[in-house]
């Protein structure tokens, strides 16, 4: 025997360093129990949802929202959360062997939370969109609580989220729906104050109104005109059907300046101007009404939105209790270190021999 660890120690070496690990991991290595639940998130489907190429190339939001759940579940936020309801370092560190417990009760939380992602697996199956969490304990009933209470945070954590950022969209939009309605009262008031001042409900119509008036007594106008052309072939002007139509004719063409002097004029406030302010009064009107429904609409969408974005962790498998331990795989761990050992034993006894051969 000592020739052999004295030819052979990297042997030697190999077989100690496999009765060692073996006898830890078959003798002293303590049970730990594994509670497992598989959850999806899902929200109510007020609207439709769109396709579009962008969201087929990035991920589904469902996906994406998976990842943040996820992050959060691994979280130092979420480590402290079991700390507080379940006490985390009690638990780990009173029970254990001495290379799976938490060595150190009063461990700083980086540390802590180093040893919390060696205990706490959440992985998300891509083609069946769901989440898997693992915990690993020490009791039964340990690992069961935690993974339920999982579950409690990453759901209400996930719903604070979609509920802040709607509650700040729909105070924001509030905020612009005062601003558009102020700004619409204002647009109606100024409306309603020129048509009083003006004493007209809409000047665009009696500016209509006064171009058909004056296209009606231009056509009478050139019916006397013809009329006198015709009477002047066979009449002398001083004839009474001859001034009878003259007078006519100079009535209907007063009557048309001041028509027209009442639509355009160089001075003063003709209808034209009146329109002119009439008709800016009413687009900016027009305009705020239709800005007004706008943000009433986004309103409305907004709150939808915002019910649509509550998430509900729907659990396809509950947190089970485990009835036996699967941690640690004691003859698989065995036999992966021994195999690994005499594997680089191996190398290193042909190292040797190789370095033996060119000495000689």
């Amino acid at each position: 025997m000592k020739h052999f660890i004295k030819s052979q120690p990297h042997w030697a070496l190999a077989f100690a360093a496999i009765i060692l690990v073996s006898f830890y991991w078959l003798v002293l290595a303590q049970d730990r129990y594994l509670s497992r639940a598989i959850v999806v998130l899902e929200s109510p489907q007020i609207a439709a949802p769109e396709i579009s190429f962008a969201s087929m190339l990035t991920g589904s939001k469902n996906d994406r929202d998976l990842l943040l759940l996820r992050e959060h579940l691994l979280s130092v936020d979420m480590l402290r959360q079991v700390q507080d309801k379940l006490d985390f370092r009690r638990h780990y560190s009173e029970n254990g062997d001495l290379f799976a417990s938490l060595f150190d009760a009063e461990a700083p939380i980086e540390d802590l939370h180093e040893y919390y992602l060696s205990r706490v697996e959440v992985e998300m199956d891509e083609y069946a969109g769901v989440l898997n969490i693992e915990v690993e304990a020490f009791t039964p009933e340990f690992a069961r609580d935690m993974v339920a209470l999982l579950l409690e945070a990453g759901e209400a954590h996930m719903n604070e989220m979609g509920r802040r950022l709607a509650e700040e969209q729909v105070r924001f939009l509030e905020q612009q729906l005062l601003r558009l309605e102020e700004r619409l009262d204002q647009a109606r008031a100024d409306m309603l104050a020129f048509q009083n001042r003006e004493g007209l409900v809409s000047p665009t119509g009696t500016v209509e109104s006064l171009n058909h008036v004056v296209a009606g007594l231009e056509g009478e106008l050139a019916r006397l005109q013809a009329q006198r052309q015709a009477l002047a072939s066979f009449q002398s002007n001083q004839s009474p059907e001859m001034r009878k139509v003259q007078a006519e004719i100079t009535a209907l063409r007063d009557q048309i300046t001041r028509q027209r002097d009442r639509l355009a004029q160089a001075t003063g406030k003709s209808l034209n101007l009146v329109s002119s302010e009439y008709q800016t009064l009413e687009l900016k009107a027009q305009f705020a009404q239709e800005t007004y429904s706008r943000a009433l609409a986004a309103l409305e969408n907004t709150r939808l939105e915002a019910a649509r974005k509550l998430k509900q962790v729907s659990v396809l498998q509950s947190p089970l209790l485990p009835e036996y331990s699967t941690r640690p795989e004691r003859l698989y761990n065995t036999a992966v270190f021994a195999i690994v050992t005499l594997f680089l034993a191996l190398i290193l006894s042909m190292l040797i021999l190789i370095v033996r051969d060119h000495r000689d």
